[in-house]
């Protein structure tokens, strides 16, 4: 026959799980609820994160040419490859001779005009220059030049 102490004992911790159980059970789902929304909260940061990322990738990559036309005080120059070639034929000059006006040779021109290469940033104000000037202007700088 069992001991009423040990019967007591066993019924007693029974008891006692079974509240235990009865009162967590309620901290186990609200607990898991917020690991849930925890977890979705990091994967929104990360997303923030990388977005931040590329908008500073993309200010940096911006922000030295606004810097250097604050710097400037003055307007950019543009440029196309078909105004290049349109200016270059209103002129009526080889690509080797408008090449002498801005300082760079007739193949250079030719790429240009191609798409296949761009200006560098200190040859714009050049073709601008040039772009401006009229048949005669061009002719008289080119014999200037000679």
């Amino acid at each position: 026959m069992p001991n009423i102490a040990s019967l007591l004992r066993s019924e007693i911790t029974r008891l006692a799980r079974r509240e235990v159980r009865s009162q967590t059970e309620g901290l186990r789902k609200t607990s898991a609820q917020y690991r849930k929304k925890i977890s979705q909260l990091k994967r929104q940061v990360l997303e923030l994160q990388k977005k931040v990322a590329r908008l500073e990738k993309q200010l940096q990559v911006q922000s030295p040419v606004a810097e250097k036309q604050m710097e400037r005080g003055r307007k950019t120059h543009r440029f196309s490859a078909k105004g290049l070639q349109s200016s270059r034929r209103r002129l009526g000059l080889s690509a080797a001779d408008y090449g002498k006006l801005i300082g760079v040779t007739g193949q250079t021109i030719y790429k240009w005009e191609k798409g296949l290469s761009r200006p560098r940033e200190k040859q714009l104000p050049a073709l601008a220059e040039v772009r401006r000037m009229g048949k005669k202007e061009a002719l008289a700088k080119l014999e200037e030049l000679k």
